[in-house]
């Protein structure tokens, strides 16, 4: 899943080599922290959250695939 939201991405913002994504191992999930450089942090996000939250919903969508449950964070 980590490599999904890298792959994504780096093909929304500027400085694609400052793209990291750790993935925390829950008890019941998987979480995948996205980390871009702080003047990317807007095209990550976009307005009103819609990029962040399509971003979220892909990752979701490949999630149920494999029977997981992935949260994406996007951290500073």
């Amino acid at each position: 899943m980590g490599e999904l939201v890298k792959v994504i991405a780096k093909a929304l913002v500027d400085h694609p080599e400052m793209v990291t994504v750790k993935e925390v191992e829950g008890s019941h999930s998987l979480i995948v922290e996205l980390s871009v450089a702080p003047e990317d942090m807007g095209k990550v996000i976009g307005k009103q959250g819609r990029i962040a939250k399509a971003i979220r919903t892909v990752v979701k969508a490949a999630a149920i695939k494999e029977n997981k449950r992935v949260v994406v964070e996007i951290v500073q």
